[in-house]
């Protein structure tokens, strides 16, 4: 065990699985609904943020104002069709990499916990079958500013009773990376963040990390 650090703190997509698939389609059909052009480009951008500042990303390009009351409704919206989706997931969709590095982490002595600013956090967690393995859960439901403020992975760290300092956060999104810094953490990045040398430690697999702790 790393005596630097004594917890992980994981990001849910793209690090421990993959809904962005999912995400995109139910953002397509929302975005389609309303005649609003959208693409797997402008879904890039969405990576890692909130569901709110997601909808004022594609409305970007919305010529009419909509009223807090209707971006309610075209959020609510997206997010059905996506949990119809979600519904499709289930322990296939955590990778045998995955399982293997999270219970080596655990036989290594270190805390684990997930931060991701999803609100359907819990229910992705019972589909791949990881419902209840993680020490503490910070996601959606309990903070109120999105990545990249640290809130989420600062409310990880307070859950699990350890330091920030000593917690490494485990990304894929730039944003995610710049959260993990701006609350005193050390982030080791995979995808788009490692690509763009946004961690601390930029891995190419999930289980770089086994070399990294």
């Amino acid at each position: 065990m790393s005596k630097e650090f004594e917890a992980v703190i994981f990001d849910l997509d793209g690090v421990i699985c993959f809904t962005d698939e999912y995400h995109y389609q139910a953002w397509k059909a929302m975005a389609d609904g309303i005649g609003v052009y959208f693409d797997r480009e402008i879904n890039n951008r969405l990576r890692g943020v909130s569901r709110m500042a997601s909808l004022e990303i594609i409305l970007e390009r919305c010529d009419e104002k909509l009223s807090d009351e209707r971006k309610e409704e075209l959020a609510a919206q997206k997010n059905e069709l996506y949990k119809k989706l979600l519904v499709q997931m289930s322990p296939a969709d955590l990778s045998d990499e995955v399982r293997n590095g999270l219970n080596e982490l655990r036989a290594r002595g270190y805390k684990l916990a997930i931060g991701s600013s999803s609100k359907n956090t819990p229910f992705i967690l019972k589909q791949i079958g990881l419902d209840g393995f993680f020490d503490a859960v910070s996601d959606g439901n309990n903070i109120t500013k999105s990545k990249p403020d640290p809130e989420v992975f600062l409310k990880a760290a307070e859950m699990l009773g350890i330091a920030p300092e000593k917690c490494l956060v485990v990304e894929d999104a730039i944003a995610g990376a710049d959260a993990a810094h701006a609350g005193g953490m050390k982030a080791a990045c995979l995808g788009d963040a490692a690509k763009a040398g946004a961690g601390d430690y930029n891995m190419t697999t999930f289980g770089d990390l086994l070399n990294i702790l």
